[in-house]
């Protein structure tokens, strides 16, 4: 199964409020585990970088002044994306901004299979907090890194808690390093075996002796009975 984690960075909330994308970030899982494939790259969104967005992710106008147009890498991203599954953490968002800059071109929506990992960790852990910062202390994954929003760095983290959401680390166990392990163990334990000799079942003098003086004793057992009727 192929899986794309993906995050954004935007100018605002809204894009039908004229906010843009400014960065996108994607990291590819294949059969549950990070296939080591990456997807980024920061968009000059073509507008101001209005203050509260810029203290989120830290990504200024200046800088983002020389970065492509998202049409530049709208081909590119779709090819990358493909027919994946998504997983995303507040899926509407960022969905809602990416759709939105392909309707700006013309192109169709993403219609892919959609994972929210918000509504996978309210199902986990009701009642309980589930930013992405929550879950990364929750379930032990490092986010020291994240002094600020960065899709590509947030997407990596998610990944990591989205592992941990759909069963944990036991995924990437190592089938064949531990075929070879069971296979030792089995091996080394038929060594520690002590071999035998047969048990005899024949019976004795003494045993048959007995059994005879045991019939003896019985009077018209069922299989003479049936004898006499067969002959009989």
């Amino acid at each position: 199964m192929r899986e794309i984690v993906f995050d954004t960075e935007t100018t605002g909330l809204d894009p039908r409020a004229g906010h843009r994308l400014v960065e996108i970030g994607c990291v590819e899982m294949v059969n549950g585990l990070p296939s080591g494939e990456t997807f980024h790259v920061y968009l000059n969104p073509q507008r101001d970088m209005p203050d509260e967005a810029f203290q989120v992710h830290g990504l200024s106008s200046e800088f983002l002044n020389d970065k492509p147009l998202f049409a530049a890498i709208a081909e590119q991203f779709v090819a990358f994306v493909a027919d994946a599954r998504l997983v995303i953490h507040n899926a509407q968002f960022d969905m809602g901004f990416i759709n939105a800059e392909l309707d700006r071109l013309g192109l169709p929506p993403l219609k892919n299979d959609v994972v929210d990992t918000i509504t996978l960790a309210r199902r986990k852990f009701p009642g309980q907090r589930v930013s992405l910062d929550a879950l990364c202390e929750r379930m032990g994954v490092d986010n020291t890194r994240r002094t600020k929003h960065g899709a590509l760095l947030d997407a990596e983290l998610l990944a990591d808690v989205y592992i941990e959401l759909t069963g944990g680390r036991q995924r990437g166990f190592d089938l064949m390093g531990a075929a070879a392990e069971t296979q030792t163990v089995v091996e080394t334990t038929a060594v520690r075996l002590v071999v035998r000799p047969p048990r005899p079942h024949a019976a004795s003098e003494a045993e048959l002796a007995a059994h005879v003086a045991f019939l003896a004793k019985l009077k018209q057992p069922i299989w003479l009975l049936a004898a006499a009727e067969a002959t009989g």
